[in-house]
C-alpha cells in the first residue's frame, strides 16, 4: 500500500506562507541562541575542570536523556495540540538555561550543567519532534524539500554568526551570559509560534493509539516496513555512534592541540554554520537533478573525507576548511533525510515515527560521545578521527547494498506487511 501525507487544509497559501514566514523567523532567532551554547557549554566545563573526558560526559548525559525521551515523545506529539507543546518546551528551556548563569554568579558548580542539560534533552527532543511534523502541517508536500533547505540555511547562517559572536562573549565577559543570550532566544521562538496556526496543530485521534509504549512500536514498525527507512535508520546509528562528540573533540583540539583562544574556537565553527548554509542552499537542486541516493551516499564520503583530514590537521585554518566541508556532507545528508520521512509518512504518524527514528538511530550516540572523548583525552585526536572517517566511509559502501542507493525511493514506495 502506498502512503502519503494527508491531504491538505483549504487555508489560502497567503495565510499559509504567513504562518511559514513567522515560524522560520522565530526557529531562526532561536538556533542563533543554541548556536551561542554550542560554544559557550563546553568552554564552561573546559574552563572549569580542563578535561575533554568532562565534556564528552555532559554530551553523553544529554544524548541519554533524549533517547529515553524519544520513547514517548511521538506518542505525545501525535496526541496533543503541537504549538502548544512546542512553546511550552521552549518556555522549559528559557527557564532551564537561565539558571545557569544565576546560579555562576553566586558559585560555579558543573553539576548544575549535567542536571539542566538532562532536563534540556526532555524538551529538546520533544520540541524537535514536533518540529518535524509542524514543517509538514505549514507547506504542502512538493514544497517540502525547498521549505526545510530554507530553515537550514537561515538556521545554518546563525551558526556561523553564532559560534563568532558567542566565542567573542565568552572571551569578553564569559561563557556564562552567552548562555544568557540562549535563554532569551528561546522566549522569542516562543513568541512566534504563538503568532500562528498549524493546519494540523490538533491531530486526529488515531486508530491505532494506545499506550506510549504502543506508540512508540506503531512508529518502529512503519520504519521497520518501508525499506528505505528501515536502511537510512540502521546506518545512521554507526554515524550518531561516531559523530556525537565530534564538535567536543574539534574544541578540544583547537583550544589544547592548537592554542586557540575562545575567539578562535567561535570562529573556527562558525564555519560549521558557513558549512550548513552551502548545504541548504545546494540540496534542492543536487535532490532534484541526482535523487536521494546519490545525495545521502555522496555526503557521507564528504564527510569520511573530512574527518580523517581533521585527525591530521595542524593549524586552525585547516580544521575550519574541514569542519566547513564536514557539516556540508552532514547538512545534504540531514535535509534529504528528514525531507525523505515526512514525504512518505502519514500525518498522523509524523510524531511517532520521528520518535523512533532519532531514538533508534541515537541509542549508542552517547556511549560513542563518551568513548571518542575518552579516547581523544588518552592518545591525542589522529588515530581516533582517521578511525571516524573510516566508520562514514564504510556506511556508504554498506548502503550501496540497500535502497538508499536508488534515485527516488519515495515514489511507489510499498511499506512490506508481515
Amino acid at each position: 500500500m502506498t502512503h502519503s501525507p494527508a491531504p491538505s487544509s483549504a487555508a489560502p497559501r497567503s495565510a499559509t506562507d504567513r504562518d511559514f514566514t513567522v515560524f522560520w523567523f522565530g526557529q531562526t532567532l532561536s538556533e542563533l541562541g543554541n548556536a551561542f551554547a554550542l560554544v559557550a557549554l563546553p568552554l564552561l566545563v573546559l574552563h572549569a575542570t580542563g578535561s575533554v573526558a568532562q565534556m564528552g560526559l555532559l554530551t553523553a548525559v544529554a544524548g541519554a536523556a533524549s533517547i529515553v525521551t524519544g520513547v514517548f515523545a511521538g506518542s505525545v506529539v501525535d496526541r496533543l495540540d503541537r504549538r502548544r507543546l512546542m512553546i511550552g518546551c521552549d518556555l522549559a528551556r528559557m527557564a532551564l538555561f537561565g539558571l545557569i548563569p544565576v546560579v555562576w554568579a553566586v558559585s560555579p558548580q558543573v553539576w548544575l550543567l549535567f542536571v539542566v542539560m538532562a532536563f534540556n534533552s526532555v524538551f529538546e527532543m520533544t520540541f524537535r519532534i514536533a518540529y518535524v511534523t509542524a514543517v509538514a502541517s505549514l507547506v504542502d508536500a512538493d514544497r517540502l524539500v525547498a521549505a526545510n533547505g530554507r530553515l537550514e540555511t537561515t538556521n545554518a547562517v546563525a551558526f556561523i554568526a553564532g559560534p563568532v559572536l558567542a566565542g567573542a562573549v565568552s572571551g569578553w565577559w564569559g561563557p556564562t551570559v552567552a548562555i544568557a543570550v540562549n535563554a532569551g532566544s528561546f522566549a522569542v521562538s516562543a513568541l512566534a509560534l504563538a503568532a500562528i496556526r498549524l493546519r494540523r496543530g490538533q491531530p486526529a485521534p488515531a486508530p491505532d493509539a494506545g499506550s506510549v509504549r504502543e506508540g512508540f512500536l506503531v512508529g518502529f514498525r512503519f520504519l521497520w516496513r518501508t525499506p528505505v527507512l528501515r536502511a537510512v535508520t540502521l546506518l545512521l546509528t554507526m554515524i550518531s555512534f561516531v559523530s556525537l562528540g565530534l564538535i567536543d573533540v574539534v574544541i578540544y583540539h583547537l583550544r589544547t592541540g592548537l592554542g586557540g583562544t575562545d575567539g578562535v574556537v567561535g570562529l573556527a565553527l562558525g564555519a560549521a554554520g558557513a558549512g550548513t548554509v552551502v548545504a541548504a542552499v545546494l540540496v534542492p537542486g543536487l535532490r532534484r537533478r541526482l535523487g536521494f541516493g546519490p545525495c545521502w551516499l555522496g555526503s557521507y564520503v564528504l564527510c569520511g573525507i573530512s574527518v580523517a583530514l581533521l585527525g591530521l590537521s595542524g593549524s586552525v585554518p585547516a580544521v575550519a576548511v574541514l569542519v566547513l566541508l564536514y557539516t556540508v556532507g552532514m547538512g545534504v545528508a540531514g535535509i534529504c533525510s528528514m525531507s525523505l520521512r515526512q514525504a512518505i509518512t502519514p500525518d498522523h504518524l509524523l510524531g511517532r515515527v520521528t520518535s523512533a527514528f532519532w531514538t533508534l538511530h541515537t541509542a549508542l550516540a552517547p556511549l560513542g560521545a563518551a568513548a571518542l572523548t575518552a579516547l581523544v583525552g588518552a592518545v591525542g585526536v589522529r588515530g581516533p578521527l582517521l578511525a571516524v572517517g573510516g566508520v562514514f566511509l564504510a556506511v556508504v559502501v554498506i548502503g550501496l547494498a540497500t535502497p538508499i542507493r536508488r534515485r527516488f525511493p519515495e515514489h511507489g514506495q510499498e511499506i512490506l506487511r508481515r
